[in-house]
């Protein structure tokens, strides 16, 4: 069994906020979806899927619309059933994590390295990140934007209704990586 050290950066958000996690490559993408989503700071509330080439890793394997149609030649898989070790990801280096398909909010996923397991490690682990994930509830990088422009100016109309829907605190520059690697410790 490999480690993976995978880069996940959230696409058009400004500033940039990423997150540095170690897998093992005998997990499938339903538990990777659950990595990403909590080295992030994220509370699975929404549908995923990965974008892989030609193939799509979703959930329930379910085809959609762009499977259909004139798309048939993309290849849809269940992310319960398919692991990482499944697909050549270090030939790959990199592929999208689509999370919340009204907000898309879309991620690349580089793979880094392939690495030994190292023992006493736990896995996974988040080993470095920059800024604080949006709020799931802000519809996506645009409505991030405004969300940061409200938070950040007390003056702004909507800066006590946003601050109130995220629970009357957020920073975009915190990350916690003690706490991102305490929610992933929970991953069974």
């Amino acid at each position: 069994m490999k480690v993976l050290q995978l880069k996940i950066t959230l696409k058009d958000a400004k500033p940039p906020v990423w997150r540095r996690v170690l897998v093992e490559d005998n997990i499938t993408f339903s538990k990777l979806h659950r990595v990403i989503q909590y080295a992030m700071g994220w509370m699975e509330l929404h549908d995923y899927e990965f974008r892989l080439g030609r193939m799509i890793v979703r959930e329930n394997g379910m085809p959609a619309m762009e499977a259909t149609g004139k798309n048939k030649a993309l290849k849809v898989m269940s992310a319960k059933k398919l692991k990482l070790s499944d697909v050549n990801l270090a030939s790959l280096k990199k592929f999208r994590y689509i999370y919340g398909f009204r907000g898309n909010w879309s991620h690349d996923v580089t793979v880094e390295k392939v690495l030994d397991q190292e023992s006493g490690v736990q896995y996974p682990v988040c080993i470095k990140g920059k800024r604080n994930c949006p709020p799931e509830c802000v519809g996506g990088p645009e409505g991030y934007e405004e969300f940061i422009r409200a938070v950040l100016d007390p003056k702004h109309p909507l800066h006590e209704p946003m601050l109130e829907s995220v629970g009357c605190s957020y920073s975009p520059e915190d990350f916690n990586i003690d706490e991102a690697n305490h929610m992933l410790r929970s991953i069974k």
